[in-house]
């Protein structure tokens, strides 16, 4: 048995154990327990400095999972299981797809888009990785693959290794990304037999998921820096929650903190509208706000995308701050910056075809004199 196994095997999973650890109060959350599985890894335990912080909020079970909802949540609010063709495929966008690969996870997040399944026994069977294998190969227009589940870094090496070698077989599917929240969860889990496993597969990308500047240890590092050694470009998941990091400073903190240990900022996701995670959502003004401060006042690497990933399947959608563009032309853009002041932008001259194939909504000097 390998370390991260070992480790796993020691996690906190029950409610008694960590009343006893912790001093949180077994009985209250219980059924919740029941209902949506916790996991806290022995790592991650050290990283809790008071069972209020934030680390401890993400992975705690509390009451408020059982508060009455608003009536817009949902166990599936993006509609995976509707956009599935195969067992364990999901394909919404035109030209990438993504792979369940295990419903375990080293840690249980308490705010989870999938809290529906995750924790659940279950693993990609052979039977199904033919099934993705066919239908990928039959839809020539597939050209990425992310893995994810709950955590495809949760399986062995020799199965992960079978997956990747098998879709990797399939000539048009150009990349493969693998979505994890291990390097910050379960560091031990990043060995150098693993990164020797995965650079096989090139061209291959990690989004990690990091909340909070807390998480970036020392242990974080050096997992991060295996990774990135073994020519792993790595992208970093946020999702923007109350009282954990709804916070300018906090944000932006964090983000500094991922640039120096080599991982890319990526996306700031608006909370998803799950069932029993309500008490985590902030209003989409605080995401705003967020990469109004970040704009400017740190390294354009540092400021990701802010996004709703909508709901019933609608996808992905960047929000930006208003303000920025006061107003475009035939002659000039006029811009505001981060420090509020105005700048003229000259145009050059549009010509009959941007008009007509553009559809450009512009006004010209004659128009606005007249």
């Amino acid at each position: 048995m390998d370390q991260w196994q070992k480790d796993l095997k020691e996690s906190i999973h029950d409610v008694d154990s960590l009343e006893k650890v912790l001093g949180v109060p077994a009985d209250p959350i219980r059924d919740i327990v029941k209902e949506y599985p916790m996991r806290i890894t022995p790592y991650l335990l050290k990283q809790i400095k008071d069972k209020g912080d934030a680390i401890a909020l993400q992975v705690i079970p509390t009451v408020d999972e059982a508060y009455p909802e608003t009536g817009c949540e949902a166990e599936d609010p993006l509609h995976e299981e509707k956009d599935s063709p195969v067992p364990g495929l999901v394909h919404r966008y035109p030209d990438r797809v993504l792979l369940f690969v295990t419903n375990q996870c080293p840690i249980y997040c308490r705010f989870c888009t999938r809290k529906r399944f995750v924790g659940s026994p279950g693993t990609l069977t052979p039977e199904n990785l033919d099934k993705v294998v066919a239908y990928i190969s039959a839809h020539t227009e597939i050209r990425d693959i992310i893995f994810s589940g709950g955590d495809p870094l949760m399986v062995v090496d020799k199965l992960l290794e079978r997956i990747l070698s098998a879709l990797r077989g399939i000539p048009h599917l150009e990349i493969i990304r693998l979505g994890t929240r291990v390097p910050g969860t379960l560091p031990s889990r990043i060995t150098q037999a693993f990164c020797d496993m995965v650079k096989k597969y090139h061209p291959l990308y990690m989004n990690l998921h990091f909340n909070h500047p807390d998480e970036i240890t020392p242990e974080v590092t050096q997992a991060c820096g295996m990774l990135a050694d073994a020519g792993i470009p790595l992208g970093s998941q946020t999702v923007l929650m109350e009282g954990i990091n709804d916070d300018p400073q906090v944000m932006k903190s964090l983000m500094q903190k991922l640039l120096a240990i080599r991982v890319k900022p990526y996306y700031i996701y608006q909370a998803d509208l799950v069932r029993g995670t309500k008490h985590f959502r902030t209003r989409v003004e605080k995401g705003l706000e967020i990469i109004s401060a970040l704009r400017g006042h740190t390294s354009g690497m540092a400021v990701p995308h802010f996004v709703i990933d909508a709901p019933q399947g609608g996808g992905k959608v960047a929000i930006l701050p208003e303000g920025t563009l006061l107003h475009i032309d035939d002659d000039e853009v006029i811009v505001k910056n981060y420090e509020e002041k105005i700048f003229k932008y000259p145009q050059p001259k549009p010509t009959k075809s941007d008009k007509i194939e553009n559809g450009l909504p512009l006004m010209t000097s004659q128009d606005r004199e007249g």
